[in-house]
């Protein structure tokens, strides 16, 4: 590739719901929780609380930060401090997920008796029972993991089919819905971890782990330079990653001021070509840098999809990144930046239709461990608006359409990306974030669109 890289008063207590996968353990049992690693501490399973998740670290307590879909309804929780959950709705404070997952499925379900809280209540995005297997692999490495899942996953179950089934009355005008429901289960759950959770490089770890990013702050710096970027630019990026279900890859032409150290990205390149192809990579490669030359543009950095997960750099990432860095630096003195950017357009995690789209730069190690992993750093841009779809964005688009006609992992867009939304719906309402609001600019988009729907 181009960079020649991989590229309210008292509230009420309710305890109703709790199921045999969650007990309180005290403070001694979960030293003993820790410590403990005959074949009986596969027992712990029931043990391990969101207090005992809080305490290792893998969650913090927050604000709005836990989930409930079911059924189409949505339902959120705060969690707390000592590990409960306070419904944001009602206020009521719940001793466990079950009990909370228990009561808002009885709302819309009577006839519901359980909640399995670890399979149904999300965590920032990520089913609970990811973190109780991630704790178990912390501290019982040798535990069967099949037992972690197994109830979660007749959970699952139960939940798709009930999904389905009370959805069957609108089968003829929604008639993909099915499709959803297999679609959200196949999602690979991918939990990010805190860079500080890392420490040395082990080639044991899996290279698609996915890692938070920090704050420039909290690891006492200060960005190193602004960025600006086009909208058109979003909106070229945004479209070519809601076409196929493969991860796809792109680079970002602009300038570099070193006076004012701004960056401005103002022109997307999508790669045309697969992943693994590397025999149509070279051609592809000539043909951005044809047009970045004529142009006048510089390669300033470079975007690609995670369809179904978190838009959040993975161990290979945070390395294809600082190997881009540095390569775009060159041999001289001179600073220039390269800004990665990652696209998630498929993620249920994502608020709304809107793709969750996030620019991510790469501190190296400390000089006194370098054997670490660069640190992913959040980078904070300025979006400007373009007045007008210029030609080249919608000649873009015309031929990633073209491209992507026969290929098997096209989205099909006439299937459902939830109960109520197709995946056209959510195509046009990530898009219309970024387009112009000229009515003329949206019929344009339009043509777009229905060359999109007569593909499938």
């Amino acid at each position: 590739w181009l960079f020649c890289s991989e590229p309210p008063s008292s509230p009420q207590v309710v305890e109703d719901g709790a199921e045999e996968d969650e007990e309180e353990l005290s403070g001694g049992e979960e030293a003993d929780l820790r410590s403990s690693s005959g074949r009986g501490s596969l027992l712990t399973r029931r043990g391990i609380t969101l207090r005992v998740l809080l305490k290792d670290g893998l969650v913090e307590p927050g604000d709005g930060a836990l989930a409930i879909h079911y059924l189409g309804k949505n339902f959120i929780g705060d969690l707390l401090n000592d590990g409960k959950i306070r419904w944001v709705e009602t206020g009521q404070i719940f001793n466990s997920p079950s009990a909370w997952a228990t009561h808002c499925k009885r709302l819309v379900n009577p006839a519901k008796k359980s909640g399995c809280g670890w399979a149904s209540v999300r965590y920032r995005g990520q089913k609970l029972v990811q973190y109780k297997t991630t704790w178990l692999h912390k501290y019982q490495p040798s535990a069967d993991m099949s037992l972690v899942s197994e109830e979660d996953d007749d959970e699952d179950e139960e939940e798709g089919k009930a999904a389905v089934q009370a959805d069957e009355k609108n089968k003829n005008n929604k008639p993909g819905l099915h499709d959803v429901v297999v679609s959200r289960r196949a999602d690979r759950e991918r939990i990010p971890v805190r860079y500080c959770t890392l420490g040395t490089r082990d080639a044991a770890r899996d290279p698609h782990t996915l890692v938070e990013l920090s704050a420039f702050s909290a690891i006492n710096r200060f960005q190193p330079f602004n960025v600006a970027v086009s909208s058109n630019v979003l909106l070229l990026m945004d479209f070519h990653c809601h076409l196929t279900t493969s991860e796809v890859v792109g680079y970002l032409g602009g300038r570099w001021d070193t006076n004012t150290q701004l960056l401005t990205v103002l022109r997307a390149f999508p790669c045309r070509t697969r992943l693994a192809d590397r025999d149509s990579a070279s051609a592809v490669e000539e043909e951005i840098c044809q047009n970045l030359f004529m142009r006048g543009l510089s390669l300033v950095g470079w975007y690609h999809s995670h369809p179904r997960g978190p838009a959040l750099p993975s161990l290979q990432d945070i390395d294809s990144q600082m190997d881009h860095q540095l390569r775009l630096q060159g041999s001289n003195n001179g600073f220039q930046p390269c800004l990665g950017i990652i696209c998630g357009p498929y993620y249920h995690g994502n608020q709304g239709v809107a793709s969750t789209i996030t620019p991510f730069w790469v501190v190296p190690p400390p000089e006194q461990r370098p054997n670490d992993y660069g640190i992913p750093v959040a980078v904070e841009v300025t979006y400007v608006q373009d007045n007008f779809l210029t030609s080249d964005v919608l000649n873009e688009m015309m031929l990633l359409v073209d491209y992507y006609r026969t290929a098997p992992d096209l989205v099909q867009f006439s299937q459902y990306w939830c109960p109520d939304t197709t995946m056209m719906d959510k195509i046009k309402g990530s898009l219309s974030c970024h387009a112009p609001k000229d009515q003329a600019y949206s019929q344009i988009l339009e043509h777009v669109y229905s060359q999109l729907s007569s593909i499938n």
